[in-house]
Parts: structure tokens; sequence; C-alpha cells
């Protein structure tokens, strides 16, 4: 009984992760990024605590993904000059972190990748609160700064 409502638990929290994707603009899908790797580090640190090697990778794995396949890739290096070259360049740094946290069994880095991904995501959800100069939306401004394609 407890695991077929586990299941559905499950399969309710991805409808509605895919529901908030669906309807979410650039800013909020970068947030949603910052958040999913937030979260995948937490995790990998717990299955570092309780000695899960095996779900300890699939969490850095997924940390890594989310950085390199979604931050990294929204990165439009031409419109964010000197600021995307420098994201490009932390975030290359955050990969290697957790690569090293993962293979020599550490927590202190992934410490340190959670808390820059913070950093980041409350100045990226600073971007999304400011009022919009002259008419100009948000998603305009933040991909000035390097973090959005259009």
């Amino acid at each position: 009984m407890f695991a077929s409502s586990h299941r559905a638990l499950k399969a309710y929290a991805e409808v509605g992760v895919e529901t908030g994707v669906a309807a979410a603009n650039p800013h909020k899908l970068i947030l949603m990024l910052f958040e999913g790797a937030i979260l995948a580090v937490a995790a990998a640190k717990m299955h570092m605590q309780r000695k899960e090697t095996a779900l300890r990778g699939e969490a850095v794995s997924k940390a890594i993904m989310i950085i390199d396949a979604g931050l990294k890739a929204s990165l439009d290096l031409k419109a964010g000059g000197e600021m995307a070259g420098r994201l490009l360049a932390l975030y290359d740094y955050m990969l290697g972190r957790l690569l090293y946290a993962n293979l020599k069994v550490r927590p202190e880095p992934l410490d340190e990748v959670s808390h820059l991904l913070a950093e980041l995501k409350s100045a990226w959800a600073a971007i999304g609160t400011t009022p919009a100069a002259a008419g100009h939306a948000a998603e305009p401004r933040a991909a000035a700064l390097g973090q959005v394609r259009a």
C-alpha cells in the first residue's frame, strides 16, 4: 500500500515539474535549473554520508548534467560578453569540484558548489524582481548578462 502511494506521489511531482517547465519563461527555467542542481548536490551529500556509493554517483551525475547541459548550455557568449565568459569558467570549476568530491568522497567540495549555486540563484532571482527599465522585459536584460539564449 505504501509503495503504491509513493509511486503516485512521485508521478504527481513529475507532472508538476513538467507543467512548471512548460509554463515557465526563460528566466524561470534558469531558476528551476539552479534549484535542481542545488537539490542534486544536497542528495549527493546525503548519499555520501550514508555511504550509498551508487546513489551518490547518480546524484553527482545529475548535478553535473544540470550544470553542463542546462546552465552552461544556456549561456550566450556573444550577447553576454565578459560576464558570460566568467560564468562559463565558474560552471567549469563547479563541474571539476563535483567530480573531485565524488572521486575522493569528500563533502567539502559539495558544500562549496552548493554555496556557489545558491549565490548565483539568488542573483538570478533578483534580476527577475527588478522593475523593467524603459518598458523592457526581464528576459532581454538577463540575456544581456549572458545567461539566457534567445
